[in-house]
């Protein structure tokens, strides 16, 4: 099981990922925002695909023009490197 990070390492990887933020327990979120609901839609078929790739699934909420994307390691009850690789991979995705 991979370690869950402190507070500390979490406030220190967020300085490098703009718009995201959260904590170690609660986990990372940002919001991305699109053009309509095909641009949302688009972003969540090609985050899906990554994420299955990584094995690693975020929690998404899709509005009209906008996703929520929210990465924590439920099976390790915080925010672990895959998240932070997750939140890296969506960004890169947008």
């Amino acid at each position: 099981m991979a370690d869950v990070l402190t507070d500390d390492q979490v406030r220190s990887a967020l300085a490098d990922l703009e718009g995201w933020e959260g904590s170690a327990a609660e986990g990372i979120s940002k919001t991305f925002a699109f053009d309509d609901f095909l641009g949302s839609v688009a972003f969540v078929n090609r985050l899906t695909g990554a994420a299955e790739a990584a094995n690693h699934h975020p929690d998404l909420a899709i509005s009209w023009n906008k996703v929520t994307v929210t990465f924590v390691s439920h099976s390790a009850g915080g925010v672990t490197e895959a998240d932070l690789a997750g939140a890296r991979a969506a960004d890169d995705l947008a």
